[in-house]
């Protein structure tokens, strides 16, 4: 975490722009709130969301409904895709679109230190994704993705997987959040744009290639059920 939040303030110093960071904490039980803390202390433009321990669908829904900048970046705590990667997304809203999404696909994507089976787990996700829920999109999971903020705040407000009902849970738990984000943003008829980035793979990760891979399939049929129950209506 602190080498996240050196380099982001960093990059943000350089930029021409103002800007805000917000953290959001994950019920953590390690130092992470104490040295966000520290920072904010440090940097105004930054705040600190402690959430308990509901997992990342949850945790992202949050800081992205506090958000209020023009456009609203989420990425993962690691910045596995480097911030400067936004300077790619970024010139496609004056080009009319409303979510641009990083990409770990495609011409111009670069991927570091990923092993095999993981390339593969993804793809094969990636199939049955495209079969059941969002069309056309190649890589629906990289944690790299930037929406106009009144979009933002109109997507998450309608999720339902993880929405303000989800409950406590007692480990972690990596899920499919980002489907129903861009079922809803199709759904919708919100531009999306898919765009090549960089993207570095760290051993550290919570990954469980079981348990994960069952939950992820089970949110995509999940969404598609909703929309089929009319849940997304209205």
């Amino acid at each position: 975490m602190p080498k996240t939040l050196e380099r982001i303030t960093a990059y943000l110093r350089e930029q021409d722009c103002s800007a805000e960071i917000i953290v959001v904490d994950d019920g953590s039980e390690d130092d992470t709130v104490s040295i966000v803390e520290g920072f904010v202390a440090e940097y105004p433009n930054m705040s600190l969301i402690k959430n308990d321990h509901r997992g990342k669908g949850y945790a992202v829904r949050t800081g992205m409904l506090r958000a209020r900048g023009q456009y609203v970046l989420l990425s993962d705590a690691d910045l596995s895709t480097p911030i400067k990667e936004v300077v790619r997304l970024l010139p496609w809203f004056d080009e009319g679109y409303d979510v641009v999404i990083g990409s770990r696909e495609g011409p111009g994507a670069k991927r570091y230190g990923e092993p095999p089976y993981r390339h593969l787990m993804g793809r094969a996700f990636n199939l049955i994704v495209r079969l059941l829920a969002v069309r056309g999109i190649r890589d629906t999971q990289c944690g790299f993705k930037c929406f106009r903020g009144d979009v933002a705040h109109d997507l998450f407000s309608r999720v339902r997987l993880y929405g303000p009902e989800a409950g406590a849970i007692a480990d972690s738990m990596v899920t499919a959040f980002d489907v129903e984000v861009l079922f809803l943003a199709q759904k919708i008829g919100y531009r999306i744009k898919e765009v090549p980035v960089e993207w570095h793979y760290f051993a550290e990760s919570k990954v469980n290639p079981v348990k994960d891979s069952f939950r992820n399939f089970r949110d995509v049929c999940r969404v598609r059920l909703n929309d089929l129950r009319g849940v997304y209506d209205g």
